[in-house]
């Protein structure tokens, strides 16, 4: 391996999944601020997760619905005004009147 491409602040970390609650320890260098108590008795720093492989569909074989922080309602807000996909605000003009491909020309 190259030298010097690696972080060298490897510690012990607690990633916690807040969708399902579950936690685990590993090594990690990831920067956190909060800390919390593991099974062990020794604190650790937290880090937070949205998913993980104890909530993700793909490890779980169950499709669970996660909403952080309301990205739906928040996406619903935003494109409100546009009034909905395949509404149209305009009227169409009505089409004009061709005469038939087989009809005599005058």
């Amino acid at each position: 391996m190259k030298k010097g491409v690696h972080p060298d602040d490897y510690r012990l970390v607690v990633f916690k999944d807040f969708s399902c609650d579950e936690a685990f320890l590993t090594q990690s260098c990831a920067p956190s601020k909060e800390t919390i108590k593991w099974d062990d008795g020794n604190e650790y720093p937290l880090v937070k997760l949205e998913i993980s492989n104890m909530s993700h569909p793909f490890f779980t074989g169950k499709m669970k619905f996660v909403d952080t922080a309301g990205r739906i309602d928040k996406f619903n807000k935003k494109f409100a005004k546009f009034g909905g996909v395949g509404k149209k605000k305009k009227e169409e003009a009505p089409a004009a009147e061709t005469p038939p491909a087989d009809a005599p020309a005058e």
